[in-house]
């Protein structure tokens, strides 16, 4: 990624010098396969007689006027930006080139779907790629409108972030141009083109303001029979109706499409009035209720970034937390409060928490509020600190300062900052004016400091059972040794009839390394005591001797499912700190995952499975683990109800933890038809996830996943096949595999990022050890030459995690202390996997003990 980098010091100086009033962009799709034009005119007012520079990526530029002055590309343009100097008061900037489509997720993303051969474009501009596309002062703080002129295809529908209008069709009745009203003042990242012969269909609603917000959902004519749109517009009109009632300012774009896209990267992005959408929420087979939840709250969760994010942006990349940490809060409780999944924070603390310790245990942690030095720093903090524990944290202050207060800050906060950009201080303020509470202390604690606490009850009880004495300690980390206050619940849990009910509770503060709480002396002592009952704080918790006893045999039988996902994380906790054994969480899970009720609960766990038979369990005993998990899911996917949620994620986790040629002919069985279980449909998506589950013990072939994919050439059919041929577990295959990521570079995102999948999957460990050196000669190449995210999936997906022993940790240590000058991101990336490596040998060594 050379000459691409933006540091903050080099985007406050612009910003010093420079204001920006407005883009015109126009864009010709018209010019083929490999290049679009792109000509742009810039007003921006700036210091008379001042220097600085605008960005752009592109093949080719033909011309640049400042002013008036033409200027030479040769001798103004390198790398990704034009030299500006002479700069006056006001100035008219124009530039006029051609710029690259990626297959990589980031620019203007040009696909060719294998169904039909239609063309699908889009754009992905998060964090800095709106310069892919057209000349931009690419940081959040220099906003402008933008009007957007595009010459397309006629029969192409196309959209931006203003309403489509009608296109002007051109003489020769195949190309026609359209052009887009300006956009309010916004940032160049929210941005948005997407263009192709899409499918549609329009809706509808009435805003809290009395005007009509028009909708549209959007996909690909080859998906568009799987696509659900009018229950996209159903929880939609939902979170419209929560979030401008707890907001309290009316939606502030002319429209809203929503648009689902091939090859996206993540999940969604939050352009203002055109959000894209990842494909894999277009369910073409069955999926499971943790898929379907997960659409909603991100659904849910781009809306909200339309008030935080679009209406008001931060300044600098070290507020991202200030977009997504808020629209990661917002979306939950909205899920839970206006749709039917309301058990929505059971999700979250199933998955984002999950996400949010992982992180925050990893040598890279960071403080919410982190240190953004450039470029490369922000696109490796879309993690789970700017993402789960910041949503953590929110909930926390939420309850801390009582959530009519928090909502009454953020409305004022929004009418206040209206189209402008802000830093953490002023929400902080209006959280403060509208709660009365000192806030300085609190954003010290959790929003500028890095580290989880760990909490733990302290109980002691009289001859009679009842507790004399009951405390709460509190640790942390040797590296971030920071004490915090925390808001939570403390459950007590009894057996009752064979179902552990809660039976006593209170919200408690807690700070400092020990807290008492003489409230709950003199009350009988229960099987369970539960610690951040309702999960309302941000922390690791621990059980007491009778209550892990308890748990560990009653865990199905607790009632309500917010605990359980409490007891399964502390279980899980416990487990990745090495402090009880590998093989003890598998005897768990496996006795007990059959009756949990929570499709999110029961996909993370079924995760944390693999990972403690494959990594945490004790060399000596992985086989035994291996087998005993992969019999134990077989076992549950029998006793699943037929067609139920469960069933699915039983067969589909046994198709991925294969170990012997009987599982393997279970799972052939199962695909032809030969053996079938009640209610389950093997569909396309699962034939294809029994295929890469055959292929990862070699119990199939090339010729097989060829003949897969000659059957179902789809997008998502290239995806599968690409994980399954790089998942055969032969020297060979591996090889292909690897040379097709690494000796080539033709390969789209999607491709990538599944291939890895399947290149690095633990049943072929045997081969893996061989590519431990061809991956640190890799890395330093592909960072340079790849796009980031392109090198991302690269640099962790092909990381052997799997080997997780003592020559891998050595050679990730030694490339480190080799490389000290490495770009900072891609140290931080290496560092990750480190930790995982070291992380899984003491969990290996705990286990043995045993």
């Amino acid at each position: 990624m050379p000459g691409e980098n933006l540091t903050r010091i080099e985007a406050q100086e612009r910003r010093d010098v420079v204001d920006t009033h407005s883009y015109e962009v126009a864009l010709d799709l018209t010019k083929g396969a490999e290049v679009f034009g792109s000509r742009s005119v810039v007003r921006f007012s700036a210091s008379p007689d001042s220097s600085t520079f605008i960005d752009l990526i592109a093949r080719d530029v033909r011309e640049i006027s400042l002013n008036g002055e033409q200027l030479d590309p040769r001798e103004v343009f390198a790398e990704s930006r034009i030299a500006l100097t002479g700069l006056q008061e006001e100035n008219v900037l124009v530039v006029d080139a051609d710029c690259l489509y990626t297959n990589t997720g980031e620019g203007l993303h040009r696909f060719v779907d294998p169904v039909d051969g239609e063309v699908y474009l889009y754009s992905q501009f998060e964090v800095p790629d709106s310069r892919r596309v057209f000349a931009v002062f690419e940081q959040p703080d220099l906003k402008a409108t933008f009007q957007f002129t595009v010459t397309a295809p006629a029969e192409w529908k196309v959209v931006s972030n203003s309403p489509t209008p009608e296109p002007i069709v051109h003489d020769d009745g195949v190309s026609a141009t359209w052009g887009f009203e300006p956009t309010p003042r916004i940032s160049s990242y929210i941005t948005a083109l997407v263009a192709g012969p899409y499918e549609s269909t329009f809706s509808e609603l009435t805003s809290a303001s009395g005007r009509v917000i028009p909708l549209g959902v959007y996909g690909r004519k080859s998906l568009w029979q799987h696509l659900d749109a009018d229950y996209i517009f159903d929880k939609t009109r939902e979170g419209f109706a929560y979030f401008e009632s707890k907001f309290g300012v009316p939606y502030p774009f002319a429209k809203y499409d929503q648009l689902f896209v091939p090859e996206f990267n993540a999940g969604a992005m939050e352009n203002a009035g055109a959000v894209t959408f990842t494909e894999t929420y277009v369910f073409r087979s069955k999926v499971t209720d943790a898929v379907k939840e997960r659409r909603v709250v991100t659904i849910l969760h781009e809306l909200a970034h339309m008030w935080f994010g679009d209406l008001v942006t931060m300044k600098w990349w070290n507020d991202l937390w200030l977009n997504e940490s808020f629209a990661e809060w917002a979306s939950t409780i909205a899920t839970a409060e206006a749709t039917e999944w309301t058990e929505a924070w059971t999700t979250f603390n199933a998955m984002e928490k999950t996400w949010a310790y992982r992180q925050d245990q990893l040598p890279s942690t960071h403080p919410i509020v982190a240190e953004i030095n450039d470029l490369e720093d922000v696109q490796v903090n879309f993690d789970g600190i700017t993402y789960a524990k910041g949503g953590s944290v929110l909930k926390q202050l939420a309850a801390w300062v009582g959530i009519e207060a928090f909502f009454a800050g953020v409305s004022q906060y929004f009418q206040k900052h209206s189209w402008g950009n802000t830093e953490l201080s002023d929400l902080l303020s209006e959280l403060e004016a509208t709660s009365g509470r000192d806030l300085s202390t609190w954003s010290k604690k959790w929003l500028e400091t890095a580290g989880v606490n760990t909490l733990e009850p302290v109980v002691a009880e009289d001859d009679n059972g009842k507790i004399s004495r009951f405390a709460i300690t509190q640790t942390a980390p040797a590296d971030y040794p920071t004490i915090r206050p925390h808001r939570l619940g403390i459950g007590f849990y009894s057996l009752q009839d064979g179902a552990l009910t809660r039976t006593h509770h209170i919200e408690v503060d807690v700070d400092g390394d020990r807290t008492e709480v003489p409230e709950l002396q003199g009350l009988d002592r229960p099987d369970l005591i539960l610690l951040n009952d309702d999960d309302l704080a941000y922390a690791k918790i621990r059980l007491d001797e009778k209550s892990l006893a308890t748990a560990i045999a009653h865990l199905a039988d607790i009632h309500d499912p917010l605990a359980r996902s409490l007891v399964w994380g502390a279980a899980w906790d416990q487990t990745r700190d090495a402090e009880t054994a590998a093989s003890d969480y598998i005897d768990l899970v496996l006795g007990n995952i059959g009756r949990e009720t929570e499709s999110t609960t029961v996909r993370t766990t079924l995760a944390q499975l693999r990972t403690a038979a494959t990594l945490y369990g004790a060399p000596a005993e992985r086989d035994a683990a291996r087998l005993k998990v992969a019999d134990g899911l077989w076992t549950l996917a029998e006793a699943a109800e037929a067609g139920s949620d469960s069933q699915l994620q039983f067969v589909t986790a046994f198709a991925n933890n294969l170990v012997t040629p009987e599982h393997a002919g279970i799972v052939g069985r199962l695909r032809s038809g030969e053996e079938t279980l009640p209610g389950l449909d093997v569909d396309a998506d699962l034939s294809w996830q029994l295929l890469v589950g055959l292929a990862t013990i070699g119990a199939t072939d090339a010729g097989a996943i060829d003949a897969a994919l000659a059957a179902d050439n789809t997008a998502k059919g290239a995806e599968f096949a690409a994980q399954a041929r790089a998942a055969l577990p032969d020297a060979a295959a591996k090889q292909e595999a690897w040379d097709a990521l690494i000796a080539r570079d033709d390969a789209p995102n999607t491709i990538v990022r599944s291939a890895a999948l399947g290149f690095v999957h633990p049943a072929g460990v045997e081969v893996l050890g061989a590519f431990v050196p061809q991956y640190f000669d890799m890395l330093l190449p592909v960072w340079e030459s790849r796009t980031y995210q392109i090198a991302q999936y690269l640099v962790v997906g092909l990381f052997p995690t799997a080997l997780a022993d003592v020559a891998l940790r050595d050679a990730t240590r030694g490339w480190l202390s080799a490389h000290q000058d490495a770009p900072p991101a891609l140290r931080r990336l290496v560092l990750e996997n480190l930790a995982d490596v070291e992380r899984a040998l003491a969990a290996q060594s705990r286990d043995a003990e045993d």
